[in-house]
């Protein structure tokens, strides 16, 4: 095949010492997907942050069509045919689908181009939606659509601006099942006219099933390059790791015992007067993992900050241990044995301007074994910020290391390690493993099935349906704010199923308060 790609010996420095890549070497031939894969903090981004012109490399060279080239900026990277769809979809949520698509690149009529031409933009909109096959309604306002009608607005708007190269950052994070098997067809289709993707993930499966090649970084080095027909997940994994790693998360069986928590028809209204939570009922027990799936925005925040305290519920019981927690403070339900987990680390996981230090202890500074009479013992506390430091693998020079400087993985591990250190009696893990690379999520897995099995309650939200599936007892579903479901987490119970109940396509009520 053609190489279409090449970047050779690529280093980049920060300037504050970090090194991020260290001669890394990729080749990317023509009309294939080629998957990135490695630990974070292996140097994927960076990369391909290179490629794209939003970063200069320190060092190497990168050969794009047989050509030496150098991006001064994303602009001259989609003058050469590159596109790049972020995690993070980048979409104005008051337009219309064709409007974001053509937004800053509008077809223009009249003098001097002065006024913008619509009727021409829906037509070119409507021909690239149907060339490509990826279904949506250009003229719908993009807040009304779904997460995986989004995902494809952003796709044709690379394919809008004439991109042959195209870089995909995780896109699969928050897609249901069905949503991931409509893009990998848009994907496939798309390679079969003579397109090229690169595709970054930490999900090995979706590797093994959309990618032609594959090449595996760590620490800022290429590892390896492997053909995809002729490798498997646990050489890939053994490659980012260094070591073998369990895929399947082992659990005993276990009876849950009396219950820690219990929703009674709980209902919570916005602003606007929408309820984003609709009379939601449930229990969770004594050693046993409830999860909690749906596409992200059906509630699962709004969720957990009323059983948290940090917004109020319109109407509904908590129960906690049979006592109604709705209207107790922050502090007084962290106070109660609650440990939670919350799914964005850096604005309300951690204080990125403490040390890792400070953001251990702040639970338990005040409890006696750690004073001195009315003083703090520090040398204890030390000894056991210390301690959970090396339990949970946080990589950092010291406990004084400041937070806001550590990875994504690292600061999770922090969170974790605060958290689960508490001896929680109910645990609360939402998205516990995003952005965490496949060591990290086995070393995380393996902490929560602890906890479940020394009978803490837990309650995991995830839009890793695999996730869900891998380290949950039971299932409940959260659409459009209700519990459409909860189910038994059997051998039988599908994926493909649970992904009916996240798209609205089917409700089943009954039992979701036992």
């Amino acid at each position: 095949m053609t190489i279409l790609l090449q970047m050779k010996d690529i280093h980049k420095t920060y300037p504050n010492g970090t090194v991020a890549n260290r001669g890394v070497n990729l080749d990317v031939n023509e009309g294939e997907i080629h998957a990135l894969v490695g630990e974070n903090g292996a140097g994927k981004s960076t990369l391909m942050k290179i490629l794209f012109g939003l970063e200069a490399p320190s060092n190497g060279e990168i050969i794009y069509k047989g050509k030496p080239i150098s991006f001064k900026g994303p602009r001259d990277a989609i003058s050469q045919g590159l596109g790049m769809v972020h995690q993070h979809f980048m979409l104005a949520p008051s337009l219309t689908v064709s409007e974001n698509i053509v937004l800053g690149d509008e077809p223009r009529k009249g003098l001097l181009n002065m006024f913008r031409d619509r009727s021409k933009e829906l037509e070119e909109i409507t021909s690239l939606i149907k060339r490509f096959n990826l279904k949506v309604d250009p003229e719908n306002v993009v807040d009304h659509i779904s997460v995986g009608q989004k995902q494809r607005v952003e796709i044709l708007k690379v394919l809008y601006r004439g991109a042959k190269l195209i870089i995909l950052d995780e896109p699969t994070a928050v897609l249901t099942p069905q949503e991931t098997d409509e893009l990998f067809d848009s994907l496939k289709s798309l390679v079969k006219q003579g397109y090229t993707i690169i595709f970054i993930t930490h999900k090995l499966r979706e590797v093994m099933e959309i990618s032609d090649r594959i090449t595996v970084l760590k620490a800022g080095q290429t590892i390896q390059t492997l053909t995809t027909k002729d490798t498997n997940e646990e050489e890939i994994s053994r490659l980012m790791v260094g070591r073998d790693v369990l895929f399947r998360v082992e659990k005993e069986e276990k009876k849950p015992l009396n219950t820690v928590l219990q929703l009674k028809d709980v209902t919570v209204t916005d602003e606007k007067g929408f309820k984003v939570l609709n009379e939601v009922s449930f229990q969770i027990r004594e050693g046993e993992i409830f999860g909690i799936a749906g596409v992200e925005g059906n509630g699962q925040r709004e969720l957990v900050e009323v059983i948290t305290g940090l917004c109020e519920a319109t109407s509904g019981q908590i129960l906690y241990v049979n006592e109604d927690i709705l209207g107790k403070s922050i502090g007084e339900i962290r106070n109660l044995k609650i440990g939670h987990i919350p799914e964005d680390r850096q604005s309300t996981g951690a204080c990125l301007t403490s040390s890792i230090y400070e953001n251990l202890i702040m639970d338990v500074y005040h409890n006696r074994e750690f004073r001195s009479g009315p003083f703090l013992n520090r040398k204890k506390l030390r000894k056991f910020s210390e301690e959970l430091m090396k339990k949970y693998d946080v990589r950092a020079e010291s406990v004084d290391t400041l937070a806001g400087s550590l990875s994504g993985g690292n600061l999770q591990k922090v969170v974790i390690a605060r958290e689960i250190s508490k001896n929680p009696k109910l645990l609360i893990a939402s998205q516990p493993t995003r952005g965490v690379d496949i060591g990290a999520i086995e070393f995380i897995h393996k902490e929560i099935v602890k906890k479940r099995d020394e009978n803490t309650a837990v309650l995991l939200i995830s839009a890793e349906l695999s996730e869900i599936m891998s380290l949950s007892d039971r299932i409940g579903v959260l659409y459009e704010g209700e519990l459409v479901a909860v189910l038994e987490n059997t051998d039988e119970l599908t994926e493909q199923e649970i992904g009916y109940y996240m798209l609205g396509i089917k409700k089943d009520k009954k039992g979701a308060a036992m």
